[in-house]
Parts: C-alpha cells; sequence; structure tokens
C-alpha cells in the first residue's frame, strides 16, 4: 500500500516531504509529534498518506466516544487510542504512561486542539513529551507551499518559554488549507 500513498501524496496532490525524514528509519520509536496548523479535516488524510510515505507507525488519542459503533474499528485500525475525557485523572501522566507500556509509540496531535484559529496552543503536548522523556517532532501541514516539514528531534528542556518560542518558530509563515484559521 506504501506505493499507493506514495502515488496519491506526491504525484496526485503534488505534496513533498522536507527535513528529517531519519523518524521513517525506526531510530526513533517514541516521540510526540505535533502537526500544525490544524485548521481542516483535510490534514487528517494528509497525515495518514504522510506516515504510509515515510514508513511509520503513528498514533493518535480522541475522545472515547468516537471509539464506538460503527467507526471504533476503523479509528482502532488507524493508530487510534480513546482517552475519556470525564475520569478525574491527569491527562498528561495517563498519556505519557502510555508510552511507558509500548516499546514503540509515537503519538501525533494538533497542539491548536481545533481547527478554528487559537490565540495560543494548548500545552499538554510539551508536557507528555517532559513527563514520558521522549523529544517532540515538529510537522508542518503546509497548505500554500504542499509541503510536510519535519524537524529534528526536540527535548524540552523544562524551560516552557524559551522552548515554546524555538517550537512556535518551526512554524512561521506556515499556511493550512484554510489561511485565515493558520
Amino acid at each position: 500500500m506504501q506505493w499507493l500513498a506514495k502515488l496519491i501524496y506526491f504525484k496526485v496532490l503534488g505534496w513533498q516531504v522536507v527535513g528529517n525524514t531519519t523518524i521513517s528509519r525506526a531510530t526513533l520509536k517514541k516521540a510526540v509529534i505535533i502537526a500544525a496548523p490544524h485548521t481542516s479535516w483535510h490534514d487528517f488524510y494528509i497525515g495518514i498518506l504522510l506516515r504510509s510515505v515515510l514508513g511509520i507507525k503513528t498514533h493518535f488519542i480522541a475522545k472515547r466516544e468516537l471509539f464506538t459503533f460503527p467507526f471504533g474499528y476503523f479509528f482502532r485500525m488507524l493508530g487510534g487510542t480513546p482517552i475519556d475525557r470525564h475520569i478525574k485523572e491527569n491527562k498528561v501522566k495517563a498519556i505519557a504512561r502510555l508510552f511507558n507500556e509500548r516499546d514503540e509509540f509515537r503519538m501525533a496531535l494538533t497542539p491548536e486542539g481545533t481547527r478554528k484559529k487559537v490565540k495560543t496552543w494548548r500545552t499538554g503536548f510539551y508536557y507528555i513529551a517532559k513527563e514520558a522523556g521522549v523529544p517532540i517532532i515538529m510537522l508542518t501541514l503546509d497548505f500554500k507551499n504542499k509541503q510536510n516539514k519535519i524537524s529534528e528531534p526536540f527535548y524540552p528542556t523544562g524551560d516552557v518559554e524559551a522552548d515554546f518560542k524555538f517550537i512556535r518558530s518551526f512554524y512561521q509563515g506556515v499556511k493550512g488549507k484554510i489561511p485565515h484559521y493558520s
């Protein structure tokens, strides 16, 4: 199926991968992958195609309600892990525990937490990576240039302000599918 994903991604859609592709060589078995800007449902299939192109397995978390019939099997097949948002449990620690329980776990998420324009990103991805001791991989969803730019692994230092300044700079000038939400 990788050949089909490459055909669609590169030839039909005209996208390209830029930057660090070592993530595809199984050298990095655990990471938090943040994809931004998240402005449209189109981001999902671009991400699914990209992971096939790179030949990596990624996971995502989603609200438990999405994993019921008839879509539950589909979301699990795509790498989804349900999370109960109503349980009074520290979500950062619960998600970090998933990294410790598995030999390979690359969790992809969007730091905005929504497809709409936001002034500030959610910080959970940062604290999950810090708690689990795994790097953050930054990934662009640049529809203007039809590029997925991938960063080198970045390990949070604990200096939240400086780290977020560095992380946000990676996305400077990137435009999502709906540019005014970027």
